[in-house]
């Protein structure tokens, strides 16, 4: 799946990882943030944290119609306050994928699959 911008010059066309590179970026770039880990962090294995170079696992596009939300798996350091953090996510992911993509998201949903000590 790809996202299509229409502009007077022509069709720009923005394929889910470079959406979920500017995503990532975006999260890890955020204080209390251990790492992203994928949809399934559980079943894949508990040990298992993306490195900076993969960043598709750990967010899931979805696009319907006009709409576009995304969906992002991360890992907590205990002792941090998760619904800031949360919420400090979501406010850099919409300016980053707007600002540097051109195009707003419907919306930013945060998932904590675990909270672990520094």
């Amino acid at each position: 799946m790809a996202i299509n911008i229409q502009t007077p010059n022509g069709e720009i066309t923005l394929t889910n990882e470079v959406i979920a590179t500017v995503v990532g970026v975006a999260v890890t770039d955020n204080y209390g943030v251990v790492g992203m880990v994928s949809k399934n962090f559980f079943r894949d294995n508990l040990t298992d944290f993306l490195k900076k170079d993969n960043f598709a696992r750990g967010v899931v596009i979805s696009q319907a119609g006009e709409s576009i939300t995304v969906d992002i798996y991360i890992v907590v350091s205990y002792g941090t306050k998760i619904s800031v953090i949360c919420q400090n996510i979501q406010q850099s992911v919409k300016y980053s994928v707007e600002q540097l993509l051109g195009f707003e998201l419907a919306g930013v949903n945060v998932h904590v699959q675990a909270v672990t000590v520094k």
